[in-house]
C-alpha cells in the first residue's frame, strides 16, 4: 500500500500553494496525494424537522457544488502531474475532520495553507493550522 500525504484545500491561494507542495513531495517520494475539503457546519443549532429538511438540502447542493466547481476541476488539471490523486470531502469543524481524514487515510504527511477562505480565516495565525500541527497523527506542513 502506497503511502498517504492529506492536503486541506478550499480554493484559496494559500491552499494552492499548499497542492502545489504536496504535488512535489508526493512525486519525489512516490506517495499517494489525498486532497481534503472540509464545509465546516456547526452541530449547534435546534430545528423543526422543515427546518432539518431544508438543512440536509442545502448540506448535500455545498458538497455537490464543492466536487463539481471545486475539486473536480482541481483534479483535471493535476491529472498529468504523475501522482495518484483521490479526494476526501466532509462536513465538520475544520482541523478536527482533517484529523480524522489523516487518521482514516493513514496519512504519512498532512500539508495545510497558513490561512484559507473557512469563517477561521479572520482568527489569529494557528487556529486551523495549530489545532492541527498538535492533534495531527502525522508531521504537518504549514505552507505560506
Amino acid at each position: 500500500m502506497a503511502s498517504k500525504i492529506v492536503v486541506g484545500f478550499d480554493g484559496s491561494d494559500s491552499s494552492r500553494r499548499a497542492v502545489d507542495f504536496a504535488i512535489k513531495i508526493a512525486k519525489a517520494r512516490g506517495k499517494t496525494l489525498v486532497i481534503a475539503h472540509v464545509l465546516e457546519w456547526s452541530p449547534y443549532s435546534f430545528l423543526t424537522p422543515n427546518e432539518l429538511e431544508e438543512r440536509h438540502q442545502r448540506r448535500n447542493e455545498e458538497l455537490q457544488r464543492a466536487e463539481t466547481a471545486l475539486l473536480n476541476p482541481l483534479v483535471e488539471e493535476l491529472s498529468d502531474s504523475g501522482v495518484e490523486i483521490t479526494t476526501v470531502l466532509k462536513y465538520g469543524h475544520i482541523a478536527e475532520t482533517l484529523v480524522k481524514i489523516a487518521r482514516d487515510q493513514e496519512a504519512t504527511h498532512v500539508v495545510i495553507g497558513r490561512t484559507g477562505h473557512s469563517l477561521l480565516e479572520s482568527r489569529l495565525f494557528g487556529s486551523v493550522a495549530g489545532s492541527l500541527a498538535q492533534a495531527s497523527p502525522a508531521p504537518v506542513t504549514i505552507v505560506p
